[in-house]
């Protein structure tokens, strides 16, 4: 069983920055391929970023080249940087994992934290 834990939501401004981080409980925490999604009010859940086991990461078209996410296996944490945020980025975050590669469907993640808010608005 993994727990993950996501934090760093909160309300900003267009144009603004933010991180968010996602812990994760266990030791194999490098064999596991980390997702970012996000869900606005009323619509699906919807994929934004993963990082793959073998190093690959893979964004949705709506964020290329505003955000980057990176993992750091010795704190079993993942990070999705948000700089250059829009309103229509506002949702709430969460996380997931699944063993071996990456995914952007979530049905093939195993394991999904609470989420974290994240709006953006002026």
């Amino acid at each position: 069983q993994v727990q993950l834990v996501e934090s760093g939501g909160g309300l900003v401004q267009p144009g603004d920055s933010l991180r968010l981080s996602c812990a994760a409980s266990g030791r194999t925490f490098g064999s596991y391929s980390m997702g970012w999604f996000r869900q606005a009010p009323g619509k699906e859940r919807e994929f934004v970023a993963a990082s793959w086991t073998i190093g690959r990461t893979t964004f949705t078209d709506s964020v290329n080249e505003r955000f980057t996410i990176s993992r750091d296996n010795a704190k079993n944490t993942v990070y999705l940087q948000m700089n250059s945020l829009k309103p229509e980025d506002t949702g709430v975050y969460y996380c997931a994992s699944r063993r071996g590669l990456g995914s952007r469907w979530s049905s093939e993640y195993d394991y999904w934290g609470q989420g974290t808010q994240v709006t953006v608005s002026s």
